[in-house]
């Protein structure tokens, strides 16, 4: 006989069938965003999505996974294309010094450098609001700076880089994709307001270089790099 209160489990029988099931599912992939698609294959990618560089045009191409995976294999499609590796590295100690990076002449306080395979030699690239800046980079210069820090000597060509960022007390340098290094490219483009950038692009910077460090793996000092 009913007492006029509610029997045990009668709560969880009136929720709809649909709002269980939602807990028991299983986590699914992230949904591809509206029109973008893989440059390869034309299928719909996700917001996080792997990156191919054309070595020829220097063009960074947004894949699905398996079309990235065809050319995670040296001298796959005869070296014209290349998958762009995952691999973060992070040195606060990079020896750099303020005149090195004078005589480079980066007119900012950040910049990557990556090995252009095709003209056999390192390149120099600044974010500015009109996009990636290439700057003339004296070669005498980077060769001195690269043999005072050997074990960042196995950075990849065309698909990795060395993104520096000069603090108020030194620099600090991380090996990255260059993936990413043109992800900081167009948020500066993005955000960047007046003749300084105002504070929007400040903010989206140190949140980038915020975000790089969490996900870096930290160098020691006498650490190989890998």
């Amino acid at each position: 006989m009913s007492n006029g209160g509610t029997r045990p489990g009668a709560a969880l029988d009136a929720l709809p069938l649909a709002g269980l099931q939602r807990f028991l599912a299983r986590p699914q992939a992230p949904k591809p965003r509206p029109g973008e698609r893989c440059d390869m294959c034309g299928e719909p990618i996700a917001a996080e999505h792997s990156h191919v560089v054309n070595v020829h045009n220097r063009s960074l191409m947004c894949t699905c996974r398996p079309c990235y995976l065809l050319f995670t294999n040296p001298g796959a499609a005869q070296g014209r294309y290349k998958a762009v590796p995952d691999r973060y590295l992070y040195d606060p100690a990079f020896a750099l010094s303020s005149r090195e990076w004078d005589e480079i002449q980066i007119p900012v306080k950040m910049a990557f450098f990556f090995i252009n395979s095709e003209l056999g030699r390192f390149g120099a690239f600044y974010p500015s609001p009109a996009g990636a800046t290439e700057s003339l980079l004296p070669l005498d210069v980077w060769e001195t700076v690269m043999a005072a820090n050997p074990r960042f000597a196995t950075v990849e060509p065309d698909v990795e880089a060395l993104l520096l960022n000069r603090t108020r007390e030194s620099f600090e340098c991380f090996l990255a994709p260059i993936a990413d290094c043109y992800e900081l490219v167009g948020r500066v483009k993005l955000h960047w307001k007046g003749f300084s950038g105002g504070e929007e692009v400040w903010r989206e910077i140190d949140a980038f270089f915020a975000d790089l460090r969490q996900k870096s793996r930290l160098v020691e000092p006498g650490q190989p790099r890998e």
